[in-house]
């Protein structure tokens, strides 16, 4: 195994971190990683925050579902969707008037739009969370950064067609990392496919669970009485209040992406009506 392969195998999300600063030669190379990554037709449909201001990261360490450990890492990236600065463009371009000259419709950002400037996002975040790895410094995702839609919109002044995909803390860790095992995933059989997709039934399910149930269960109780490895992720997750908010905020950020196409641009563009 080489020294990329080992890298990838071994790197676990770390919460607990070193009280001690990230370069800015350091931070460079791990934003410069991001900028790197594979992006749809070379159109980078991301923006990345850095949430410096301490004040924030505390705000995100309560609205991000209560994780103090936010507040206290060393340094915090939000990876946003970002097709609105292309849009822009579009629009500072003329090509609202090139569209009509040509008999094309105008739109807007539509969901399709969104999902490709999601892949942008998330492929940027992971390649930064590789290159953090690579200098020693280890790092967590936060997707509670998509629950609290309003709060985050407000809280970053983001536009329409910007939407928060991901938070990522990185820090030196704290105690010793390389002791760790890296967490269980599931065998390959039930993830892997060749050429077609492949459903399972209920034994082969129970079955794909043992080895994180042994892992995890072996000396303690599922989460509110649950019998099994489904019950207690349906329980702790699925249905949990931050999964129910996770879902409500998404559908709140949707209506910006699945208005009406049809009239003016934006509102607040050149050529719109704000």
């Amino acid at each position: 195994m080489n020294e990329t392969l080992r890298l990838i195998h071994n790197r676990k999300s770390t919460r607990s971190y070193r009280d001690e600063m990230i370069s800015a030669e350091n931070r460079e190379h791990i934003l410069q990683a991001a900028m790197r990554a594979p992006t749809a037709g070379n159109q980078m449909l991301y923006s990345i925050v850095q949430v410096s201001d301490q004040r924030i990261k505390e705000k995100l360490a309560e609205t991000c579902d209560h994780q103090p450990f936010i507040a206290r890492a060393p340094l915090v990236l939000l990876f946003l969707a970002d097709y609105q600065r292309l849009f822009d463009l579009y629009v500072a371009s003329g090509a609202p008037a090139l569209a009509k000259a040509r008999g094309l419709a105008w739109r807007k950002p539509g969901v399709g739009d969104l999902f490709i400037a999601l892949c942008d996002a998330l492929i940027a975040a992971h390649s930064s969370v590789l290159a953090a790895e690579s200098l020693g410094i280890a790092s967590c995702y936060i997707g509670d950064i998509i629950e609290n839609y309003e709060i985050h919109r407000k809280l970053f002044s983001l536009p329409d067609f910007v939407f928060p995909i991901t938070l990522v803390c990185y820090g030196y860790p704290a105690g010793d990392y390389h002791s760790k095992q890296p967490t269980p995933r599931l065998d390959p059989e039930y993830v892997c496919f060749e050429n077609s997709y492949r459903r399972f039934d209920k034994e082969e399910l129970l079955k794909m669970m043992k080895p994180l149930e042994e892992r995890y269960f072996k000396d303690k109780s599922f989460t509110q009485g649950a019998a099994d490895m489904g019950q207690h992720l349906f329980l702790k997750k699925f249905s949990s209040d931050f999964a129910l908010e996770m879902n409500r905020s998404v559908q709140a950020a949707l209506r910006c992406w699945t208005a009406d196409e049809s009239g003016p641009p934006f509102a607040g563009s050149p050529e719109g009506d704000g």
